[in-house]
Order: structure tokens, then C-alpha cells, then sequence
């Protein structure tokens, strides 16, 4: 079907509404119930859109719908501009004690397990009908994630992610995302209590002549501390890779095994009396640990409550 250039003035804009839902869900059916229309009414406004496209749009794979690369490319666009334009007709204000949204965060579980507790807390408090889905942390990229609205924010350590929108800003160009800065960790370096290296000084030597365990979201068997080792001419042996870090305190709790891990973390895995904390014997670069959204939400204020109260939640977090 060979692409053509619609006529704006004539385009039916409810078939851009059809178009977004059928993408969200991947599925005819359940976009014709979400729109409270009949399947045959979403069809035929997907037909009408293809013939004025030029593109099919969705082909059936499986049990769902497949885009196509045309659809893939419109659909940010087409969501964004029916989001605002919803937003400018009917404004809302999140009213928390009566909302009931669901929200979807990433983050690691060292994270998750300081945070969560007091998120908890101020949700049951002051809004009992929100709940949340917090999903593994598996990149230190999660913008594609948040640009395809998997998830609703992302909480870690992004370095990569903050030096391009900080360079994109300051040559003029569009920053599609947005950050916020929650705090400042610490990396230790730990092991089991009676470990050969507990007593006596950690040094560079001692310390890259052991075997390490290392925590990867990736599975990629190369971290932030391999980078700051490498500045220095050194490397260590990593013979295990997990991507939790409560699988690692317990691994290193029961083993020689070297980890690295949040300062902070080592106190809620509920087996700190087991491990010792050794601080690196190497100069690390700071570790930020921001939330992360997609632009399109600034507006909403139901998601400035979300970040709001994670930030408070931070606040509540001891030793944080």
C-alpha cells in the first residue's frame, strides 16, 4: 500500500482516537470496548484510516495486532497531540483521597526497598484507592520504556541519561524528558563477616586480586566500578553476575565472594550482623539517583502528585 500524504483538512480526528487505542492495546477487541464501540466500528475506522495514510498500520500476529514501523513512528505524536487536547478541553485536578489510578515505577530492589515502605505509608494515609506496580530496573536507559508508557517514572542511577539531556539543552535542542534529584548514594565494598580481607587495609592491590560478584540490571559483566578501575589501569575478576542486589548480599553473606553495594541497602537486607562494609579503596564518581518521566506528563497533575510523593517518601527514608 504506497504511502501518500493525507489531507489534514479533511481527516476525520476520531480516527486518530481508534488509532491510539488499537496501539495501546494490540487488539481490535479490546480497543472496541475501551471506546464502548463495536468491533466492526473499530475496523472499519482503521480501514478508513489506512486508505487515507497509505500504510496498513496493525497486521495480526498471533492473538494481537503488530504495528507497522509507519504506525510506530505516528503514534507518539498522534498520543501526545490527543493528550493535550484532552487536557486543555477538561482540565482535572487529582483529588488523591478519591483517586484510583494505578501507577507503574521502575527501579532496582535496593531502591524499591527504601522507598516502597514509605510510599506505602503515605498512599494508605492519603490516597487508600491508588495503587502501584513496581517493575525491575533492568537498564540504565529507561527512556524507551517511559516514551512507550510501560512505565510511569523510573528511579535510579542514569548518568548516561543525564549527560545527553544536559547536553542536549544546552545546545538549544528539544529535551523530550525530565528529571529529579533524590538523592546521593554511597558504594561500599562488602563481604561476609570473617572474610580474609575483613581485617587489616583494603587496599587497590588486595581488593582487584579478589573474586567479585557483581549486580547488572543488563546481565553485562562490565559495571560503573569496572569503568572507575579501568581509569586506573586495574581490573578484577568477575566470576558471578546477578541483576538483584538482595541476591547478592545473600550470596557474599555465604561465600568469599566481593560485592558492591549501596551503603544505604546493607541495613534493611535483614542480614547486616553477617556482612562487613569496607569502604573502596578508589576514588568512584558520584552516584545520583534521580527520577525520571517522560515531558508529556508535566501537565498532569496526578503525576505530580506521583513524584511528589516519591520525593517525600525520600525524606522519610533514614540514612538516606
Amino acid at each position: 500500500m504506497p504511502t501518500r500524504q493525507p489531507n489534514f483538512r479533511t481527516l476525520d480526528l476520531n480516527l486518530l482516537r481508534v488509532f491510539d487505542e488499537v496501539m495501546v492495546e494490540r487488539s481490535l477487541t479490546r480497543a472496541a470496548r475501551n471506546l464502548s464501540l463495536t468491533q466492526p466500528a473499530v475496523s472499519n475506522a482503521l480501514r478508513r484510516l489506512r486508505d487515507t495514510l497509505g500504510d496498513e498500520l496493525v497486521r495480526r500476529s498471533g492473538q494481537g495486532m503488530e504495528p507497522t514501523p509507519r504506525a510506530l513512528a505516528l503514534w507518539p505524536p498522534v498520543r501526545d497531540a490527543l493528550r493535550q487536547l484532552q487536557q486543555s478541553l477538561a482540565p482535572s485536578r487529582f483529588d488523591p483521597a478519591h483517586a484510583d489510578n494505578t501507577f507503574v515505577l521502575a527501579m532496582a530492589d535496593a531502591t524499591a526497598a527504601e522507598l516502597v515502605p514509605h510510599l506505602v505509608d503515605i498512599i494508605e494515609a492519603e490516597a487508600p484507592g491508588v495503587s502501584l506496580r513496581v517493575v525491575p530496573l533492568a537498564t540504565r536507559d529507561p527512556r524507551k520504556l517511559l516514551d512507550e508508557e510501560t512505565v510511569d517514572l523510573a528511579v535510579g542511577y542514569f548518568p548516561a541519561v543525564s549527560a545527553d539531556l544536559t547536553a542536549r539543552a544546552q545546545v538549544g535542542k528539544a529535551v523530550a524528558f525530565a528529571t529529579q534529584r533524590l538523592y546521593d548514594g554511597e558504594y561500599v565494598c562488602v563481604m561476609r563477616a570473617g572474610h580474609p580481607l575483613a581485617s587489616g587495609p583494603l587496599t587497590l592491590n588486595r581488593f582487584c586480586s579478589a573474586r567479585h560478584l557483581l549486580v547488572s540490571f543488563s546481565g553485562r559483566p562490565f559495571g560503573f566500578i569496572d569503568e572507575a578501575l579501568s581509569t586506573l589501569g586495574r581490573e578484577r575478576r568477575v566470576v558471578l553476575t546477578v541483576n538483584q542486589f538482595f541476591t547478592a548480599g545473600r550470596v557474599v553473606a555465604n561465600s568469599n565472594l566481593l560485592t558492591v553495594l549501596p551503603r544505604h541497602f546493607v541495613g534493611v537486607t535483614g542480614i547486616a550482623n553477617a556482612l562487613v562494609l569496607r569502604n573502596l579503596p578508589f576514588a568512584v564518581p558520584a552516584v545520583h539517583v534521580d527520577a525520571l518521566w517522560h515531558g508529556r506528563h508535566e501537565p498532569d497533575s496526578a503525576h505530580r502528585w506521583l513524584r511528589e510523593t516519591i520525593r517525600r517518601s525520600v525524606h522519610l527514608a533514614p540514612a538516606i
